[in-house]
């Protein structure tokens, strides 16, 4: 149960997270750590790119829940893309995807 976060910083107010490996309940504390202090700035841009996770539990879809709720009390934006076909699907069983969509936080093509 691995997971590696890269962070990119861009342009002051634009962050880029790139997963690769598995979120669950193991791993999901450290994407936490890492997301929750970036949607807490205001004005922020957080782009989560899931083109590397191998798989994502229920905790994992839990930590990006609390990103989309700390973005919009923030005035920030969470935006997902890369999502692998495994992911996606959990997020439509989930009913994450309509959410997402409805805030038009999914960029990007889905794989």
């Amino acid at each position: 149960m691995n997971l590696n976060i890269e962070r990119a910083e861009m342009n002051g107010n634009r962050y880029v997270l790139t997963l690769h490996g598995e979120v669950d309940a193991f791993t999901a504390p450290e994407l936490k750590n890492e997301l929750l202090p970036l949607t807490e700035k205001d004005h922020a841009i957080v782009t989560l790119d899931l083109s590397g996770t191998e798989y994502m539990d229920s905790t994992g879809l839990g930590v990006i829940i609390a990103g989309l709720k700390s973005a919009k009390q923030h005035n920030s934006s969470l935006e997902i893309q890369g999502m692998t076909p495994r992911v996606e699907r959990l997020f439509q069983i989930t009913g994450l995807m309509e959410i997402l969509k409805g805030d038009e936080a999914v960029k990007g093509e889905q794989r």
